[in-house]
């Protein structure tokens, strides 16, 4: 990940309050040196185009996630504590930053965008990785139940992961993310438990 400095953190975090408040199409260089109050000129010293601002905010979220994710696949927990851990470390990011949704899961950015999808698909084959260790480990030390393909495993989580952040960002955050991840889970736990 690139050192970024304070004015381009600043201008990812306009950036995605902007998504945030109206879609990829509000992020604009002239909006964004409304909402900052500086020039256009002066957003263009620190971002060739907007192309490498949504790089910038994608690059920044996902860099320190992917450490953590590594992290969690050589801790001494079982597999169904790390996956916990991976379900936890995701939510908690979302909910630390809400803003963060509209920007991750917004797939009207990723349209015109081909450089950015091929960036996204990268992150995510690393989560899906990384995920596919953890299960295929816990099913041979007998900590997670080996009936189920552990491909279908991270198929459940990854896509029930999405599937809530969006539901609650829709919902315009009206339920504790972190406690529905804490009831997710326990569901996730009872269903990858051995018999």
């Amino acid at each position: 990940m690139s050192e970024y400095t304070d004015r381009q953190l600043q201008i990812i975090d306009a950036a995605i309050e902007l998504i945030a408040q109206g879609g990829i199409q509000q992020l604009t260089m002239k909006n964004l040196s409304k909402l900052i109050g500086i020039s256009e000129p002066a957003i263009y010293r620190h971002f060739e185009n907007k192309s490498s601002i949504l790089e910038a905010i994608h690059d920044t979220f996902s860099i320190g996630k992917q450490t953590l994710v590594t992290d969690i696949l050589y801790t001494q927990l079982s597999g169904i504590d790390k996956i916990q851990k991976f379900i936890e470390m995701h939510f908690a990011a979302f909910h630390q930053k809400p803003t963060l949704a509209s920007v991750i899961f917004s797939e009207e950015i990723f349209q015109n965008e081909q450089h950015l999808a091929d960036m996204i698909t990268k992150i995510m084959d690393k989560f899906r990785l990384i995920l596919m260790q953890i299960v295929s480990d816990g099913q041979k030390t007998g900590n997670i139940r080996n009936d189920i393909a552990p491909h279908h495993i991270v198929t459940i989580v990854m896509g029930s992961l999405r599937l809530i952040v969006k539901r609650w960002h829709f919902s315009r955050h009206s339920f504790d993310l972190r406690d529905e991840g804490l009831s997710f889970c326990e569901s996730i736990r009872k269903i990858l438990e051995p018999a």
